[in-house]
């Protein structure tokens, strides 16, 4: 998967402000139950937004890392507890990068 162009990540990231959070991380952190939530998430859109609860604890940089690589995603943007993911669709992409 290409890396994304400073022009794309803008893109995205405008296309992310309409975007509610889908998957929460709480306490328990990056457990089998978020990973699962996050690539179910993934089937029914190419943008996604995650959201990382009061509760939790470390790295928001790290994690985000570490959740685009745990389902094939592209890190879009960290912003405070927020993190923007996107995997484009492999049959029926929807979104088209400029």
């Amino acid at each position: 998967m290409p890396e994304l162009t400073g022009k794309q990540r803008r893109y995205l990231r405008a296309l992310g402000n309409e975007l509610k959070p889908v998957v929460m991380v709480g306490h328990n952190g990056l457990a089998e139950p978020v990973l699962r939530a996050l690539a179910e998430a993934f089937h029914q859109a190419e943008l996604v937004k995650v959201k990382l609860q009061e509760g939790f604890l470390g790295d928001r940089f790290e994690v985000a890392e570490e959740l685009a690589k745990s389902v094939s995603a592209q890190l879009v943007q960290v912003l405070g507890k927020t993190i923007l993911l996107y995997r484009r669709h492999l049959e029926k992409p929807r979104i088209t990068l400029p």
